[in-house]
């Protein structure tokens, strides 16, 4: 099991992205943008952890969360899968999972994979 990820190391792999999720800045390089999603998904994982949903951000990461059925082959029951952007944006308050789904943003299937009670993340709100 990976160690705990503190509050301090969250928004120190977020802010460099915050102006670009803002509209104020160009993307940032691909490694900065990953480190920032990877950082953000693992906290989650972290504060829900579980296996019952598989939370996909390709390219760059895929975690298992929330308390439930164990899931062990194949395409999990419960998947939400979103881009860079729209999961950092998630993560840190800048929208609503209601806006991101609705907006076809983010694709969610399985009773489960509505993950809008863990986001914003606490420490990026």
């Amino acid at each position: 099991m990976p160690a705990p990820i503190p509050a301090e190391e969250l928004r120190a792999a977020v802010d460099p992205v915050r102006g670009w999720l803002a509209g104020e800045a160009d993307q940032p390089p691909r490694a900065v943008v990953g480190a920032a999603v990877k950082t953000t998904a693992r906290w989650l994982a972290q504060q829900v952890p579980g296996r019952s949903v598989e939370l996909r951000v390709p390219p760059h990461v895929a975690v298992q969360c929330v308390e439930g059925p164990r899931h062990t082959r194949g395409t999990p029951p419960n998947v939400v899968e979103t881009d860079a952007a729209t999961w950092l944006r998630l993560a840190t308050g800048q929208t609503t999972w209601d806006e991101a789904v609705a907006a076809g943003k983010v694709t969610a299937s399985g009773n489960r994979a509505d993950l809008s009670a863990n986001l914003p993340l606490r420490p990026l709100r």
